[in-house]
């Protein structure tokens, strides 16, 4: 069974360091109001995982075939296309949310943003709220 390659390499420190140097200002100021909201939202200090994810809090998830493996509920990665926002709980059962939030795209547990400006961050902190809800995170 294939091992999980991404886990936490950092601390609160790494995270910080890790922002401030992300070169776009605007990108950076993104990345702290996703540090603000979410350590509001979960509770916890945010934690770097692999070289350019940072999470929040930690979920245990078991697959059907056995498999199993920790990841974060929520968090973020400043990517170099799009601001990238983890959710782990996916958005199935937020679809009205969704129509709400403004200028996105998803896959399976990621929502795909160009700057927080084009979302409307009352309906970002409900949508990320449910998902730990639904995950028993909140």
């Amino acid at each position: 069974m294939a091992e999980l390659k991404t886990r936490p390499t950092g601390g609160a420190r790494e995270v910080k360091a890790f922002v401030a140097a992300i070169a776009d200002p605007a990108q950076r100021a993104d990345a702290e109001a996703l540090l603000k909201l979410m350590r509001e939202l979960t509770g916890q200090p945010p934690r770097l995982w692999g070289d350019s994810m940072v999470g929040f809090g930690s979920y245990h998830y078991t697959y059907a075939s056995g498999r199993d493996g920790d990841w974060f509920p929520v968090g973020f990665s400043p990517r170099k296309a799009n601001l990238t926002i983890y959710v782990l709980a996916g958005f199935d059962r937020h679809a009205a949310l969704l129509g709400r939030l403004g200028k996105h795209k998803t896959a399976k547990s990621c929502l795909y943003v160009k700057r927080l400006a084009d979302l409307d961050l009352a309906i970002l902190r409900r949508l990320l709220a449910g998902s730990l809800a639904q995950l028993g995170q909140q």
